[in-house]
């Protein structure tokens, strides 16, 4: 593993030139890319650190959305906005992530799962647009530093007894029992509001609405990925006790999904709609994980991956309309089909992928997810129906409220679109929509 720490921390003190960190970012994301031809479960084992294919998924997805960020965030560097700064902490955090996604200890785990709030939270203060964006990040961080807390000393009790902290391992399984039951509500909420589910989401709208580009795209990218892994790498040590719990999480993520889906259709910020979507897509996620089965579990990758890909594309391109228009309010910023028509399809392409239409990874991943929900009970077809269809309504929603109608009066001139822009968009795309052809990497997790 230190052949892909000892380059980030380089970067980190030697960050010089916004250029050199752009292209080293990006030649590390394509090294990690090549790495995956090898046969092994584990590889790249060391006594702290190591992968699997889950982690190596994870690891290639922070890498290479965090070379997006840099990409998108041209503005800060042409406007010289403390940019030297901003590529160190978006390096830190990069770094927190991949020590998080390739820790096999627990505690080295929850340190570094930790530490990522703090870059998160310097770019929402640092780079934020409104003055709000204090009450955001202080949101964000008692939301999650609450319920971790409990996770801390349930991991300290769990060594205690077990005398390890090493995943994997068959001995660190958890009995059912009446303590048992509240060590795994302390663990599971810890990562419920990471993930984020609904009721533990009010930090998610404030923080995306607040944060710049960079930390909108991190957010939507990865940090709600923390949620979805950490839930993979606690469960199976709660097995026993979690299939209990069941219909309690499969409950409130179809029916929180649901709830969600009509917040969407009444927003009229761009980038709160995108937000409270991915609280729809992360209740899908959490119902393919409780479910204990292989469908569910392998569906809930795939979105995670899909949603990562397809969240942070519609949040550049938000942020595209925010600086020329000013504005992020679809009553503001309609019509845009007149005046950037080049940028219209890009946003009927993310805006069909976030409704997992074919070929994206969402709709792989949701189909898999439907056969295990449906297998584990058919009441829950409900539910999916019902978030399926207002997912598709919300999206088009925002598509034909944003691109038809007639624009603003005081708009005169605008750039339909840079070369660096479609680049952007075009390298959110390719990988949302091909990684589709090859299976055999999703279906070994």
């Amino acid at each position: 593993m230190l052949k892909f720490f000892i380059p980030l921390i380089m970067l980190i003190w030697g960050y010089k030139e916004w250029k050199m960190v752009q292209l080293s970012v990006g030649m590390l994301a394509f090294m990690l890319s090549l790495s995956c031809f090898h046969s092994f479960y584990m590889y790249n084992v060391g006594y702290v650190f190591g992968m699997d294919y889950l982690s190596y998924i994870m690891i290639v997805l922070s890498v290479w959305i965090v070379f997006l960020v840099l990409l998108a965030s041209e503005t800060v560097k042409s406007k010289h906005k403390f940019y030297f700064s901003f590529a160190m902490v978006n390096l830190v955090l990069l770094l927190f992530l991949v020590i998080t996604f390739s820790s096999i200890s627990y505690l080295i785990f929850y340190i570094s799962f930790e530490a990522s709030l703090i870059p998160t939270l310097i770019l929402i203060l640092g780079w934020g647009y409104q003055p709000e964006r204090i009450q955001a990040g202080i949101y964000m961080f008692f939301y999650t530093l609450t319920l971790s807390l409990p996770l801390l000393v349930c991991l300290l009790n769990i060594y205690y007894d077990k005398g390890s902290l090493i995943m994997k391992m068959s001995e660190l399984k958890m009995n059912s029992g009446d303590m048992m039951s509240i060590w795994y509500m302390f663990v599971v909420l810890a990562f419920l509001v990471k993930l984020p589910m609904y009721m533990f989401h009010l930090w998610l709208p404030k923080a995306h609405v607040e944060a710049p580009v960079a930390g909108s795209m991190v957010l939507a990218g990865i940090l709600l990925k923390l949620g979805g892994y950490g839930l993979f790498r606690v469960l199976i040590m709660f097995q026993l006790i979690g299939i209990q719990f069941s219909s309690v999480w499969m409950s409130m993520g179809l029916m929180g999904g649901f709830i969600i889906s009509l917040v969407c259709l009444r927003q009229v910020d761009v980038k709160s709609l995108i937000a409270y979507s991915s609280v729809v897509h992360m209740g899908l996620v959490l119902c393919g994980l409780m479910i204990y089965n292989w469908w569910g579990l392998m569906g809930a990758v795939v979105v995670m991956i899909g949603h990562g890909l397809c969240s942070s594309g519609l949040f550049s391109l938000a942020n595209m309309i925010y600086e020329r228009v000013g504005s992020r309010s679809l009553l503001l910023s309609k019509g845009l089909l007149n005046f950037m028509p080049s940028m219209t399809m890009w946003w009927f392409i993310l805006s069909i992928s976030n409704m997992a239409a074919p070929p994206s990874l969402n709709m792989l991943g949701e189909i898999s997810l439907i056969i295990g929900m449906i297998s584990w009970s058919e009441m829950s077809m409900i539910g999916i129906m019902l978030i399926s269809f207002f997912s598709a309504a919300y999206t088009l929603y925002m598509y034909s409220l944003s691109q038809h109608g007639l624009f603003y009066n005081s708009l005169y001139a605008c750039c339909s679109g840079k070369v660096r822009e479609f680049m952007l968009l075009f390298l959110h795309w390719v990988p949302l929509n091909i990684l589709i052809f090859n299976m055999k990497l999703i279906n070994m997790i």
